[in-house]
Formats: C-alpha cells, sequence, structure tokens
C-alpha cells in the first residue's frame, strides 16, 4: 500500500485542473477498497462544495432536504480536529437515525470514516471514506489506513487551494463588507426574504450582492459561492 499511497500523492501534485481531481478522487475507491471517497469544502451552514463518488440521486437529495442540516458527520466537523469514524457519532436523535438510514439506502455505505482539515487562511474542508462491511471489518481498515488517510486528505486539499488560487490569478479575493454579510447569512440558513429585511435593502438590492460576490468567486450558483467564501477564510463559521 505504502508504494501506491506514494504514487497517488505524486498523481495529485500533477492535477492540472479540478476535473481531473475529481478523477483522482474517485480512484481512491479502488486504492483503498472502499465504496465512496469525497472531498469537500464545507461552509458554516453545513452545505458542501464537493469533488465525490456518490450517486447523483443521493446528491440531490441530500441537498434538497437540506440535510446538511442534521447529518452527524458534518455537523461533527466543526469541533473536531482529529478523524473520527462515523460510528463513534451521536445517531441517538431520531433525525439522524433516520438520515442515516436514508444513506444507507442511498448507497452511502454504513460505516465511514473522516479527517477535518483545516488550512492556514481560515479554509475548512472534509475528507471521507464510506463502504459497507461489519464493524470489525471497518476497525481493521481503520487501524491499517489512518495514517495514509491523513496524508490524503491533506494532498486532497493543497491541490483544490493551488488550483483556486492558480483560477484566481494567485490573488486572494476581497467582497465588500455587503457581501460578505450576504453570505455570511446565507451560508446560516436564511432565506434571501428574511437576510433582504436583516440589512434593510431590497431583494433586488440583494441580487446584486449576490451575483457581485458569485463573480468575484468565480462560482457557478449561490451554494458554490458561499463554499467557495468559507474555503478561502472571507466568512467565519
Amino acid at each position: 500500500m505504502h508504494g501506491n499511497i506514494a504514487a497517488y500523492l505524486e498523481r495529485v501534485d500533477r492535477c492540472d485542473t479540478l476535473t481531473h481531481l475529481d478523477q483522482a478522487v474517485a480512484d481512491l475507491r479502488g486504492l483503498f477498497q472502499v465504496d465512496h471517497a469525497v472531498y469537500h469544502a464545507v461552509n458554516s451552514g453545513g452545505e458542501p462544495y464537493a469533488l465525490n463518488t456518490y450517486t447523483e440521486a443521493w446528491g440531490e437529495h441530500y441537498l434538497k432536504e437540506t440535510l446538511y442540516t442534521i447529518d452527524p458527520v458534518v455537523l461533527s466537523a466543526f469541533t473536531r480536529f482529529q478523524p473520527y469514524n462515523w460510528k463513534s457519532l451521536d445517531w441517538d436523535k431520531k433525525s439522524a437515525r433516520k438520515f442515516f438510514s436514508e444513506a444507507v439506502d442511498g448507497g452511502v455505505g454504513n460505516q465511514g470514516v473522516s479527517v477535518p482539515i483545516r488550512g492556514p487562511h481560515g479554509e475548512f474542508a472534509l475528507f471521507s471514506l464510506s463502504h459497507t462491511c461489519p464493524d470489525g471489518q471497518w476497525a481493521g481498515f481503520l487501524q491499517r489506513s489512518m495514517q495514509h488517510l491523513l496524508l490524503v486528505g491533506h494532498f486532497l486539499h493543497q491541490a483544490v487551494r493551488r488550483l483556486e488560487d492558480t483560477g484566481a490569478g494567485g490573488e486572494y479575493i476581497t467582497l465588500s463588507p455587503r457581501e460578505t454579510d450576504t453570505l455570511q447569512l446565507l451560508s446560516a440558513g436564511h432565506n434571501r426574504g428574511k437576510i433582504s429585511e436583516k440589512l434593510k435593502i431590497s431583494e433586488h438590492t440583494l441580487r446584486v450582492y449576490i451575483e457581485s460576490a458569485r463573480f468575484k468567486l468565480g462560482a457557478t450558483n449561490t451554494t458554490h459561492a458561499v463554499a467557495k467564501a468559507m474555503s478561502q477564510g472571507l466568512i467565519a463559521l
């Protein structure tokens, strides 16, 4: 495994587009012999900007139902600094148990591990693997693989940062105070009507701030803009 990991890390370093990096994430399934791999930057509302191998149906369901607001894996990431086995999390709440059942039905797997990553500029990300297997088999996998998981997670994060900085000309982006306030409130789960009321501006003006921030960040949509702002330390948890 050590030689394969070294070759994989060299490959990640050579990735020159996010498309190439997305394929590298997908190939982790074969490297670690697991069902799924995912890297995602996380904002304070829990919404991910992700490179992942989950099914499109599960991804759409996850976002449409805002499951990130109850997902113990994402919620735990904000308070943990060390890798964690998903089975060690609090699944006692009815909403968490329902989410777990839906995730298993969606093909995510009944086991998982996540590596929280905090970068030097305030960015925050999470690298996870998931699989379907008995508890004992998963425990053995974690014991053998944890050091490699840490390396892969941090190399992926460095690669994403490098590619995003290259896309922005290597310069850090500056948002106006209103743009920052707007994205911060969006990340906290407020709808546009509530944000307009809080900022004492019209929804038309709010749209201008959102589109301006999205353009500066090079984001494809509002969710992507919030996630990128979080990953670059432009809005806080």
